[in-house]
């Protein structure tokens, strides 16, 4: 198997990003940013070419079930048909290591929903794959360098989303399973005899969409004439407590999350959690949140990494996201993912995630008016800033001056502008290094007059979710970004995201919250009073009134129909309006 090795290498840790502005002095921003924002801006592959069955006139990135582990104060990333992994020591910088493991034979893919475990010096690594097919068993001591050796050349047990456990003890597990039909499974390994199987498979979990709402298949929950999946199984094992979470009810889902079981051995029995599910993200400019893995960061935060939904050529189109987590003083288990498509602060440090890591800098180009050099028919600019990631505008080619420009209504504080490129038209397959993006934003105060705002005409990397953190804010009203070269296909943006601050004070709090529990208890619609110059809403609700761990962005509306709560569970909610000008203070509490 041929090994590639390639690294990003951080030269300055500021660039100068507008050297000749007419009304303010040169502005800098962060090349390796302080915050991030999700999606990750990864060099993501495209599909591959052994697929046969879809994207054959037009490819498209993806990648979706991540799992991160953390070796040595080093984070390795791996995810579905990539032709390798990265490797970060910040999660700010990653680096990917080109490597191509056994193919699976059945789906034809490069790696599927791998497993992966690290301890001491060794990471244990394995893709998906069903029977007949045999498929190794890998390890290595030194991953970042692309040096893998082959513990079995076929593991005994035949692992669909497999993921391993690495007890306090040395005993080790592995757990699978992906159906609609059957369970997810676990069993213990021998690492004295090449983690060879040890007493019998165990049946750990099912669905229960009939008392638990939001495992329920279809967007929003609504589909009830199919099945829903389960997948995607992880452990954790927390103060003696061992959480053993499950993916559900579809990966092609805005509502696909986790949730978690209890228990007090790694193979159960497992008692389900009524706050589930834990990690959970309907709304928003990109949705999804499930079959992922918790991980430590090198300073012991928690953090969790999930599959979020970019579906435009096809359903299994989707991206990764990385949210913070957690265990409450309870032992209840979290993620945040209020705010958690826009940007938040990176940790520098040992930190409580409770406290907030959401940066306060909101939206400032929601539906705003927007104009292009070119469009292709039903590819309006207007799509590039209606935060909904499964639609784009598209110039008419991909030629050096094809632009995208918008007017942001009044002048405002940018902090921070993320550009989030589609894939129209695109050809390529796999794995591609050496491809990038060059583009630049102007900015203007009249829609006139232009200057450079940020120059990354000489980038020579892959950005298909670049992120841009400015030193300092800079204030304007229009901007423009201009296309230099396109990785591949037409100049697509699904999003150019203008993140800061307006004047004004902030959005009033929200009244008239409701939330009426129906008949079906797994149902609820939460109504309110819309909020002047508010563009949008967070929903955050749990089963205690100070534990409203899970939250639903909803834009514009005053009401929402909700699918997701499990039976004889009694709930809390409030609500916080988000306008340019900031976010309002939650309004009290109600239960239902």
């Amino acid at each position: 198997m041929r090994t590639f090795y390639r690294t990003i290498i951080t030269v300055t840790s500021i660039t100068l990003a507008h050297a000749a502005c007419t009304n303010k002095g040169p502005v800098a921003y962060r090349e390796v940013p302080t915050t991030y924002c999700n999606p990750m801006n990864l060099d993501y592959a495209y599909v591959p070419s052994t697929h046969t069955y879809y994207a054959q006139d037009e490819s498209h990135r993806s990648t979706a079930d991540p799992a991160i582990v953390l070796l040595r104060d080093t984070l390795y990333l791996f995810s579905t048909n990539q032709f390798g992994y990265w490797w970060s020591a910040d999660m700010r910088t990653w680096n990917f290591v080109r490597k191509d493991f056994q193919v699976n034979g059945q789906a034809g893919d490069n790696v599927c929903a791998p497993g992966a475990w690290a301890w001491g010096d060794t990471l244990l690594f394995i893709p998906s794959f069903a029977a007949p097919d045999p498929m190794p068993l890998y390890v290595s001591t030194n991953p970042a360098a692309g040096q893998w050796s082959i513990v079995t050349d076929s593991f005994a047990i035949a692992t669909w989303d497999p993921s391993f456990f690495r007890d306090d003890d040395g005993r080790v597990y592995v757990y699978w399973g992906s159906s609609n039909t059957y369970p997810l499974y676990g069993m213990e390994l021998d690492p004295s005899q090449n983690f060879a199987p040890v007493g019998e498979r165990k049946e750990l979990s099912r669905l229960h969409p009939e008392e638990h709402g939001w495992e329920r298949f279809g967007e929003n929950h609504m589909d009830t004439t199919i099945r829903p999946y389960t997948e995607g199984p992880w452990m954790t094992k927390h103060n003696g407590k061992y959480y053993y979470q499950y993916a559900a009810p579809g990966t092609e889902w805005n509502v696909y999350a986790d949730g978690v079981l209890v228990g007090d051995h790694p193979l159960g029995p497992f008692t389900y959690a009524p706050y589930n599910p834990v990690a959970y993200k309907p709304g928003g400019f990109i949705t999804g949140a499930g079959h992922g893995s918790t991980f430590r960061d090198r300073y012991g935060n928690y953090w969790r990494a999930g599959t979020m939904l970019n579906w435009i050529k096809y359903k299994f189109e989707r991206r990764i996201g990385i949210f913070p987590a957690g265990f409450d003083e309870d032992g209840q288990m979290y993620c945040i993912t209020a705010f958690g498509d826009y940007p938040n602060y990176h940790a520098n440090g040992q930190r409580d995630h409770q406290e907030a890591t959401f940066t306060g800098w909101t939206l400032q180009s929601y539906k705003k008016r927007a104009w292009a050099s070119s469009s292709l028919p039903g590819k309006d600019p207007s799509l590039a800033f209606n935060e909904n990631i499964r639609n784009y505008w598209s110039a008419a080619s991909a030629d050096p001056g094809e632009f995208l420009a918008v007017d942001l209504g009044h002048e405002c504080d940018i902090y921070a502008i993320q550009v989030n490129y589609a894939d129209e038209g695109a050809q390529l397959r796999d794995k591609q290094m050496g491809i990038y993006h060059q583009y630049r934003i102007y900015h203007s105060s009249d829609g006139e007059d232009w200057s450079i705002l940020i120059d990354k005409s000489e980038n020579k990397t892959d950005v298909p979710h670049d992120y841009i953190e400015l030193v300092e804010p800079f204030t304007t009203r229009y901007l423009k970004l201009e296309n230099v070269h396109m990785a591949d296909g037409k100049f697509a943006i699904a999003g150019f995201r203008i993140f800061g601050k307006s004047p004004g004070q902030a959005p009033s709090s929200v009244e008239g919250f409701q939330a009426r529990r129906h008949d079906d208890t797994r149902d609820a619609t939460f109504t309110w009073k819309a909020v002047r110059n508010a563009y949008a809403y967070n929903i955050y609700y749990g089963i205690e009134p100070d534990k409203l761990y899970n939250c639903i962005m909803v834009h514009e509306d005053t009401t929402y129909y909700f699918r997701g709560l499990n039976k004889g569970v009694t709930y809390f909610a409030s609500i916080q309006a988000i306008g340019e000008t900031g976010v309002s203070e939650r309004a009290p509490v109600v239960q239902f």
